[in-house]
């Protein structure tokens, strides 16, 4: 059987999730999720955790904000996928 090549998977992501950290600043973070969509990424989470919320972008103009009590669904991309917001930041 094939064995996994070594290194990274030359492309993008389907998926990319960004964790948001209290010292990051806005505009540094707009452009790395741009850079993840400009190269082929179809979905980017960003994770807030200070406001406990999930951007979903699926391109510059569809961003839709997910709050604790709504579902964060994998749509096409991670099919099958869906847990309440609230559990993402669980401890």
């Amino acid at each position: 059987s094939p064995r996994p090549g070594k290194g990274y998977f030359p492309g993008p992501p389907d998926l990319a999730v960004e964790v948001l950290s209290p010292n990051d600043r806005a505009s540094e973070v707009l452009v790395k999720v741009n850079e993840w969509l400009d190269a082929g990424c179809r979905m980017v989470w960003l994770v807030d955790p200070e406001t406990r919320t999930v951007t979903v972008y699926r391109s510059r103009n569809e961003i839709r904000v997910f709050g604790a009590a709504d579902p964060l669904l994998g749509e096409d991309v991670v099919a099958g996928f869906n847990i309440p917001v609230a559990e993402v930041f669980a401890s």
